[in-house]
């Protein structure tokens, strides 16, 4: 592992384009460890397994994952907290997550059960939370507050990325199901490598601009909200591909695939520069609360629209305002998060806290779907969703941010 260097003085702490861009690129390739996985590669193999009983089995396979991914970015936070106070930094990490991820893949190639599919997608979420667990403490080790609502701009990077993967290898002619999972191997290998490789850099320590007591109960609302609002978004993305191929006119497996692929990279594409834009606003006014009820807003329209919509292009519409809300409501909720952070000595376990916001939501979002849902009629589903989005964004009306001086 790379050994940390001194912290820097608070006149140099900010970081270039291109460590920025490399962090980036790294929480790309953390993310392609699984979001191809849940959209395209395991909706198939499971329609492949398990024919008409293909949504009870995804549900369980998504949800026994889920649990595997909670307890395995707790613990890859904690064992990188570990390492970072012992001075060997938490870097090498990621490379272990990298050598994980290729091997999980090899077992989901060569699963040919339903038993077999959930020890494989077990494997890979527990390899890409060794990735994504350290890679977020890394963020807040080493990039500093006015930076934290563009880098979180930046990192909606990782989800256009992830889709275009995605689609592209389902696209790719005449391959087999385990050359395409290879490539994506290969590919999640070349997105992390150069920032698993590159320097420490930490901040130097400030005081807090909060009082404990405040920060503490800002943290439990904003938790709140983004379990909410993920709580939302797991409901949907378990279900996208279903959705899409049961509106007419009506596709075959491959088709849904392609449709869906090329309808994700346009809607992770289209947020880009609005979460760029509006995050390093939010740097500059030192607020991230207005952006984040904006944000919670249009995400909630977008899913009311889907749960409205009878044809394709009114649905991919829905979708597309809810892919600009959702992303710029993630971007800033994790600046924001990580500003209010109690404990330097802990980021990595605060941080897998955090993310149960991104994992206990899959549980409860796969099981509200699993509910309401049936093929053929998911608006009552989306109705329900957005009203959890919007839920979430009133939860951030009882947010209390520190005056512009204070953050310094």
């Amino acid at each position: 592992m790379i050994a940390p260097t001194p912290p820097v003085t608070t006149e140099s702490a900010a970081r270039n384009w291109r460590f920025l861009l490399l962090f980036a690129l790294a929480n790309a390739g953390g993310t392609i460890g699984y979001l191809p996985l849940f959209t395209v590669f395991l909706p198939i193999k499971v329609e492949a397994v398990a024919g008409a009983d293909r949504l009870n089995l995804f549900t369980l396979v998504a949800a026994i994952g889920t649990i595997a991914a909670i307890a395995a970015n707790i613990g890859f936070g904690w064992l990188s907290d570990r390492s970072h106070l012992r001075g060997r930094g938490r870097r090498g990490w990621l490379l272990l997550g990298i050598v994980g991820l290729a091997v999980a893949y090899a077992l989901f190639a060569r699963a040919q059960s339903p038993v077999g599919v959930l020890i494989a997608v077990v494997a890979v979420q527990c390899a890409a939370n060794a990735v994504l667990a350290p890679l977020l403490a890394l963020m807040a080790d080493e990039i500093p507050d006015a930076q934290k609502g563009f880098t979180g701009g930046l990192l909606a990077l990782a989800n256009p990325i992830g889709a275009a993967t995605a689609w592209a290898l389902v696209k790719l002619p005449g391959m087999t199901e385990t050359g395409r999972l290879g490539l994506l191997s290969l590919a999640i290998a070349l997105l992390i490598a150069p920032l698993a490789f590159s320097a420490a850099r930490r901040l130097p320590s400030q005081p807090p601009p909060l009082a404990r007591s405040l920060a503490r109960r800002n943290l439990a609302a904003a938790w709140v909200a983004r379990l909410l609002l993920q709580a939302a978004g797991n409901g949907l993305t378990l279900y996208l591909y279903y959705y899409f191929a049961d509106l007419p006119p009506r596709q075959n497996a491959a088709e849904a695939a392609d449709f869906v692929g090329r309808t994700l990279v346009l809607a992770y594409l289209l947020p880009l520069p609005c979460t760029l834009l509006l995050g390093r606003l939010s740097d500059r006014m030192a607020r991230r609360k207005p952006f984040l009820l904006g944000a919670a807003a249009v995400t909630a329209g977008g899913l009311l629209v889907m749960g409205l919509a009878d044809a394709r292009p009114i649905a991919v519409a829905g979708f597309l305002i809810y892919a600009v809300g959702a992303q710029l409501f993630m971007a800033l909720h994790g600046a924001f998060w990580m500003q209010e952070l109690p404990s330097e000595r802990h980021r990595g376990r605060d941080l897998g806290i955090l993310n149960l916001t991104n994992t206990l939501p899959a549980l409860v979002g796969t099981g509200i779907a699993w509910i309401v849902a049936t093929p053929g009629s998911f608006a009552p589903l989306l109705f329900l969703l957005s009203g959890l989005t919007l839920a979430g964004g009133l939860v951030m009306l009882s947010v209390r941010e520190p005056s512009a001086g204070a953050q310094g």
